[in-house]
């Protein structure tokens, strides 16, 4: 008795609610038998159409003289022509975005590329600094004592050149020149 309660229970119609009970049914469906082939179709075909005809035979248009049969004649020619003409049209418009696109994506690509070689070139730059600021101590310990030595030989060169000058701003040297 179960398992005809079980069938029974499958057998049930359900009710399509909304989009998504509708792709949970087919999703289960699918589900049901994973082995079985699933068909994607491919994608539609692009639209050509055949080039205009070279010449059109006995076609007098809708003006007065031509006979009851021509007009639908030269109104089926002219529809054929202007379906034509709007392919064309459509054809260069989707043309001419796509190479839009195209040349949108590659600008954005080049500075993208322009603005990661900056960027590129600005990590390099840190990362040499800081290479020579890590080379700088040892040498700043050498350089750091001649420093000194130099800013006290500066000193006492200040202090000589104080002591060389008078009050008034003479050299001492002038005085003994004198």
């Amino acid at each position: 008795m179960s398992d005809s309660d079980d069938t029974k229970e499958d057998k049930k119609p359900v009710v399509v609610k909304n989009a998504y009970d509708l792709q949970r049914l087919r999703l289960e469906k699918l589900m049901k038998n994973p082995e079985k082939p699933v068909v994607i179709p491919d994608p539609p075909k692009s639209k050509s159409l055949p080039p205009p005809p070279d010449f059109v035979r006995n076609v007098m248009g809708s003006s007065a003289g031509a006979g009851s049969g021509e007009f639908h004649v030269y109104r089926h020619l002219r529809r054929k022509e202007y379906a034509r003409q709007k392919f064309i049209q459509e054809k260069s418009e989707k043309e001419k975005l796509d190479d839009e696109y195209h040349y949108k994506i590659e600008d954005n690509k080049r500075k993208a590329e322009e603005r990661t070689a900056k960027k590129r070139q600005k990590r390099l730059k840190k990362k040499s600094n800081a290479k020579l600021k890590r080379k700088k101590p040892k040498l700043n310990v050498d350089t750091h004592d001649s420093s000194q030595e130099s800013d006290d030989s500066e000193d006492a060169h200040n202090v000589e050149i104080n002591n060389d000058t008078k009050s008034d701003g003479s050299n001492v040297e002038e005085k003994n020149n004198t």
